[in-house]
């Protein structure tokens, strides 16, 4: 991981933590290509993940390490979610990494599962979103003293200005869990509103990411991601995906591209077993 905030506490004993691999600034490229060596020695594989809105020097600096230790056991998964949602999906990797997965599979699903994180914010102002579609008509409503909007990115974009007639964002049709991290916006609606509509089962609540308000645009913001919470539902979602050998590198994956070189299947393979799984994200789980 890059950022020791989007570690999330593990859900039980048995989740592992996550490694941080820090910005350039934060530490020498040789002691970040000693201290990967390490990770390499100690577990094997490698997968890291980070958010697109990562700087491009410490974008650049994962792969010259990668580069530079000349190996094919680390694999490099940049993810588009908001920083709460990175961070979710983190710790849902982190409890499949000591199931009975390979490293390509682990890497792999990672797209599969983004799928089933619905990340979104409630927003003072839109004015600098540039994360979803924003009309002119909803951008000249920012600047409307005590305009709120909800804005969810994924799975679908969504954006509402809150009002009292206006429905919430349509949410997840499987149980879930929600997870908030607030800023520096005084408002309950995602308590009160949004989790009821949404019928979660629980609502936890957790440290707003420091990347969150550059990413959103603003820091006035309450961010939230809903995500399966039963490690065993996700664990039957990422076994019911087909899995292949990359042509290339030769790890196991599911889905139409290795987590680790991230090869396309060849064509004949794409064509004799289409990834179904990843594009199940309008669907329930398997047993939810």
């Amino acid at each position: 991981m890059t950022s020791a905030d989007l570690v999330l506490p593990p859900t039980d004993q048995q989740t592992p933590t996550a490694a941080l691999l820090q910005a350039p600034e934060a530490q020498p490229l040789d002691l970040a290509i000693g201290d990967m060596n390490l990770l390499l020695e100690q577990h094997g594989h490698v997968v890291a993940v980070y958010p697109t809105g990562i700087s491009p020097a410490h974008e650049r600096r994962l792969y010259a390490i990668r580069s530079v230790l000349e190996s094919d056991r680390i694999a490099l998964l940049k993810v588009d979610l908001p920083p709460l949602g990175v961070a979710v999906l983190v710790r849902q990797l982190r409890q499949l990494s000591i199931c009975d997965f390979s490293p390509g599979v682990v890497a792999s699903a990672a797209r599969l599962l983004t799928h089933y994180i619905h990340a979104g914010a409630l927003l003072n102002s839109v004015a600098r979103l540039d994360r979803v579609p924003v009309s002119l008509r909803t951008h000249a409503r920012s600047w409307v003293p005590g305009s709120m909007f909800a804005v969810l990115t994924g799975p679908s974009p969504q954006l509402i200005r809150i009002g009292p007639d206006v429905e919430p964002p349509a949410g997840p049709p499987f149980a879930t869990q929600l997870l908030v991290a607030r800023g520096q916006l005084a408002s309950e609606w995602v308590q009160q509103t949004l989790a009821p509509a949404w019928g979660v089962q629980a609502v936890q609540e957790c440290a707003l990411p420091s990347a969150s308000p550059r990413w959103w645009g603003t820091g006035k913001v309450v961010e939230f991601a809903s995500f399966l919470p039963d490690i065993s539902v996700v664990y039957q979602l990422v076994s019911s995906v087909r899995r292949e050998r990359c042509h290339w590198c030769g790890m196991e994956l599911i889905g139409d591209r290795c987590g680790f070189c991230s090869s396309p299947l060849a064509p004949a393979e794409n064509r004799a077993h289409p990834p179904r799984a990843l594009t199940r994200g309008a669907h329930a789980p398997p047993n939810s």
